[in-house]
């Protein structure tokens, strides 16, 4: 099964994708690819933080898309465009749609497709985007952002937030909470679009829309801040306030002197 077709097409594309990463401290690129029941396909890739801890690794970025996107339960392999790390395989092997097991050094599969050997034939990659109209204002924006609660996975807060990235073009890219059972790889509504957004290659932001649902006064954590302050300082974000009206910042603004690692820039 190693040297399927289907593994070979994956093993391509995953490497394809590591163009994508944002790796401006490392300048080593990764990049995963999850392989739906259907064929279709989910991209996630490194996004580098200068506060190092807060980086993205490519299989929690695309792991948390296919949350924010309904399709987690459906992953049949996760790809990576190198060896899986002992790190990695313990969060795959923690996942609830599972349970999955390593085939190759850089594939896991889940244990239905290894009992009988066959895996989907891949297709195209997921589309990201809800819509690729503008948003006409922010009511609008928080209305469609409201919608994703239920995406959110909480199983030990029970604390949903939702986030909706609004590129350039129009194009909408949600995001929400994921939890898992090692704290450390929990991720935010905020850094799980922002995460999407660079896997897809979109990059444009130009705004942010962000609902706590049990919380009017809920505001992005510190590290979502130190994030978009590195990979979208000009944009736009609105606060829902549920009965009151919604609060209007700037990413600049929300973390004013944030640390952008210029000099660790400068040194690579």
């Amino acid at each position: 099964m190693t040297h399927s077709p289907a593994f070979s097409s994956l093993r391509q594309t995953a490497q394809s994708l590591t163009t994508r990463a944002h790796v401006p401290f490392s300048g080593t690129p990764t990049a995963a690819l999850l392989l739906l029941d259907n064929g279709e396909w989910i991209p996630g890739v490194r996004v580098e933080s200068a506060s190092y801890s807060l980086t993205l690794p490519a299989l929690l970025n695309a792991f948390t898309t296919a949350v924010a996107l309904e399709r987690a339960v459906d992953v049949a392999a996760f790809v990576l465009s190198r060896p899986f790390r002992r790190e990695e395989g313990l969060y795959v092997e923690e996942l609830p749609h599972g349970p999955y097991e390593a085939w190759a050094e850089d594939i896991w599969i889940k244990s239905d497709y290894a009992a009988d050997e066959t895996l989907p034939v891949p297709t195209d990659a997921l589309a990201p985007t809800r819509e690729t109209d503008a948003i006409l204002d922010a009511e609008s924006g928080l209305d469609e952002v409201r919608t994703l609660f239920e995406r959110a996975y909480v199983p030990s807060s029970h604390f949903p937030v939702a986030a909706l990235i609004e590129t350039t073009d129009g194009s909408r890219i949600p995001g929400v909470n994921v939890e898992h059972p090692d704290w450390g790889r929990i991720l935010c509504a905020e850094r799980n679009a922002l995460g999407t957004v660079h896997s897809y290659a979109l990059n444009d932001i130009r705004r942010l829309f962000l609902s706590c649902k049990h919380d009017a006064d809920g505001t992005p954590c510190g590290a979502c801040r130190q994030l978009l302050a590195e990979l979208a300082p000009e944009s736009i974000l609105w606060m829902d306030r549920h009965d009151d009206a919604p609060a209007q910042t700037t990413v600049s603004d929300l973390l004013p002197g944030s640390f952008r690692g210029r000099a660790l820039l400068d040194d690579h």
